[in-house]
């Protein structure tokens, strides 16, 4: 395992990366943690910013080009930004369950599933852990 392929690409992939990972971190805390809590609340909201910080950044990111400049993870990044706000509100409202539907829904899909295509080789995280 080697930082280095992530540390030579372009700020945006590097900021996209970091931000994912560590909502990723926080996202597992999160599932684990009890809910409704202020410790729950608070990481909810840093989790909420890094999720942000991860879809604006997917649009500064080319290397995968299905139409046009633009591949899957843009749709992803578009979902993302829609279902973020909503997901929010639904917890201000105290709709729970829709709440936990679509934080859930976005853990695994936007950053389980999307995170898990980036192990394919030839893209940079796959020889960050596998090397070249």
């Amino acid at each position: 395992m080697s930082l280095a392929p992530l540390l030579d690409a372009p700020a945006a992939i590097q900021l996209h990366a970091f931000a994912a990972m560590t909502a990723f971190a926080l996202g597992i805390a999160q599932l684990a943690a009890p809910k409704g809590t202020l410790p729950h609340r608070t990481i909810g909201w840093i989790w909420v910013v890094l999720m942000a910080v991860v879809s604006f950044s997917a649009f500064w990111i080319h290397q995968l080009r299905l139409w046009g400049e633009w591949s899957p993870i843009h749709v992803i990044a578009i979902f993302t930004l829609v279902t973020l706000p909503l997901a929010v509100w639904a917890a201000h409202r105290h709709a729970v369950e829709r709440h936990r539907r679509a934080m859930t829904g976005l853990f695994f899909g936007a950053l389980v599933i999307a995170g898990l295509f980036t192990l394919v080789p030839g893209r940079i995280m796959h020889a960050v852990l596998l090397g070249p």
